[in-house]
Formats: structure tokens, C-alpha cells, sequence
């Protein structure tokens, strides 16, 4: 009996080796995620990150660490992701800024090919830039600030979440568009954009409703108008720029999670799971709703089209519009 106990123990060890090896190296997460934001706090990619990573941690049974790490327009924090190890622990939520619109922008370093060096997790909304202004200053409408730019060219300025971003982007856009000019003075982020508006550094801002909206509702600010085409749903009032005189302008971002390429697809799909369940209910859903940030998640493989498919789109935006590198 010892020898026959003897001869199986061995088998026995590597049997029970061999049938929990593929559930150890499928467990996933491991550890703490870490959920690289390329801009600076305030900001809407920081503030909807926020947003979702306790109740996405509580998911997945990790915790989500939210890391901003601002710098070339977000291409340093999506340049980091790209470099990480591809496990599902360093993720990076961002707008489509560092991944459809940095490579178009003379000046701006890119260290990543966007199509190559990332796996799509899910885009989680789309949403308009704001034109908002002091609630003292005079201008009431797009109209009128048009009418005050052409009346002292260079003299007005806005801000921006930086050189390159959707909303830089945007306002030379919408500058091409009106044929105005008025001085882009870029921050490091929205948060700091709004800051500049705040202190009267600069008088007007574009930025997404989530990061505006605390201001607009206790009357610091005044929004003038939305990019999209349709109306914000928690700015009703507020008219778009195509209803303000200017008729097909329609730009919105996009804001995204995404892993560095190789991570698994196992991971990608536990990932984008949660990702969606938690945008998808309550607590999370109400509060998305009520900032005018609707869920629209799609596949993995609809955001690879979508990002190819944007990066002609953008580069087309950027050209029309003349937009020129370290302004």
C-alpha cells in the first residue's frame, strides 16, 4: 500500500498542478488597476474616470486607481498605456484627443501609433464642446460674439484643455467657420482652462458639460452655445451652433477606455463587462445622464473602425481649419 501511495502522490500533484494552472492564469484582476486620465484634474476625462472607477472596481473586485498624467496634449499618459505591460492592470481613459487628433498637430510628440500600440476596450459617450463665458461678461450669444470679435480682431480669447485637443480643435474650427480671430490660449486641461475663464485670464472656454456644468448651474458661467447638432440634454436652453447662425457645424468627442495591444482578449472582454454594466445603471447612469454624457459603448471592434475611420475625419478638421503647432 506505501508503494502503490508512493507511486501516485507524485501523479497526483501534477494532476491537481495541471487542473488549477488555467483557472490561476485566467484570474484576472490580480491586483489594483490603474486607470492612466492624460490630462490634468478638472477635466472631463478626470472627472467621468472618476465617475466610473469605484463602481467598475467594485465589479471587477479590485480596486481602480485613477492616475492623471497630463503632458503633450495627453499624448504623454497615452504614450505610458502603450508602453505598459499588456496584463489589464494599467488602463488609459481618455478623449479622442491623444488618439485621432495629436498625430495631425505639428509640434505635438507621439510616441505610439494609435491603430497598433492600443486594444479598444469600449467608447463609454459622446458629448459637445460649450462655448461658456463669465455670467458678467456682456456678450449674450454666438452672435454677439462673433460681432465683438470682428470688432477688435485678436483682441477676445478663449481656453482650452491644450494645443490639440477636440476643443482647441473646435474653437479654430468654429473660427474658420465665422471667419473671426481670436486668441487660443491653451491650458494644461479643462479644469485649469476653466480656472483661466474663472479669473478672467481669458474670456470665453470650450469645454465638455461635464466640466462646465457646476459652474453654469450656480451662475458663474453662461453657456453660449453647443458643438453638436442636436441640443445638450441638460442644457435644453442653450442653442447650437448651427441654430446660432452657422448651419451643419456638428463636432462632437468621444471619450474611451482602451488597454496596451497584447493585452488578452479574455481581459479586454472582462474589462469592457464591466465597464458597460457599470455605465449602463444606476448610480453611474443617472449621474452620466444628468451631465449630458449619455452611454454609447459599442465593440471592440466597432472602435477600431471608428478610430480609423476618425483619423481621416480629424485630419481633415485639422486642415480646414489651419491649425499650427505651439500656439
Amino acid at each position: 500500500m506505501r508503494r502503490l501511495l508512493c507511486w501516485w502522490m507524485p501523479l497526483l500533484a501534477v494532476s491537481g498542478f495541471v487542473s488549477t494552472a488555467p483557472a490561476h492564469a485566467q484570474s484576472f484582476p490580480t491586483k489594483p488597476i490603474r486607470l492612466i486620465v492624460p490630462f490634468a484634474p478638472g477635466g472631463t476625462s478626470e472627472v467621468l474616470a472618476r465617475m466610473i472607477a469605484h463602481r467598475m472596481g467594485d465589479l471587477l473586485g479590485q480596486t481602480v486607481i485613477v492616475d492623471t498624467r497630463p503632458g503633450a496634449a495627453g499624448s504623454l499618459g497615452a504614450g505610458i498605456t502603450a508602453t505598459a505591460q499588456p496584463d489589464g492592470h494599467t488602463l488609459l481613459f481618455t478623449s479622442l484627443s491623444p488618439i485621432v487628433i495629436n498625430m495631425h498637430i505639428p509640434g505635438v510628440k507621439i510616441s505610439y501609433n494609435p491603430e497598433k500600440d492600443f486594444s479598444p476596450i469600449s467608447v463609454i459617450t459622446k458629448v459637445p464642446s460649450v462655448f461658456a463665458v463669465q455670467s458678467s461678461f456682456q456678450v449674450k450669444t454666438i452672435q454677439e460674439l462673433v460681432a465683438a470679435a470682428k470688432a477688435a480682431p485678436g483682441k477676445l480669447s478663449y481656453s482650452s484643455s491644450g494645443t490639440g485637443s477636440v476643443n482647441h480643435l473646435i474653437g479654430e474650427m468654429f473660427k474658420a467657420t465665422a471667419g473671426i480671430d481670436i486668441l487660443h490660449v491653451p491650458y494644461k486641461g479643462a479644469g485649469l482652462g476653466l480656472i483661466g475663464l474663472l479669473s478672467k485670464e481669458v474670456n470665453m472656454t470650450l469645454a465638455a458639460p461635464p466640466a462646465v456644468l457646476p459652474y453654469i448651474r450656480n451662475n458663474q458661467l453662461r453657456a453660449l452655445a453647443v458643438s453638436s447638432a442636436k441640443r445638450s440634454p441638460p442644457l435644453p436652453e442653450v442653442p447650437t451652433v448651427g441654430e446660432s447662425g452657422y448651419p451643419g457645424f456638428d463636432l462632437t468627442a468621444w471619450y474611451c477606455m482602451m488597454a496596451p495591444a497584447g493585452t488578452p482578449q479574455k481581459v479586454v472582454d472582462t474589462l469592457r463587462g464591466a465597464l458597460i454594466k457599470t455605465i449602463s445603471e444606476p448610480p453611474v447612469l443617472d449621474r452620466l445622464l444628468a451631465e449630458g454624457a449619455p452611454p454609447e459603448p459599442n465593440t471592440s471592434a466597432e472602435f477600431s473602425r471608428l478610430i480609423s475611420a476618425d483619423l481621416k475625419t480629424w485630419a481633415k478638421a485639422v486642415k480646414l481649419a489651419g491649425l499650427q503647432g505651439g500656439d
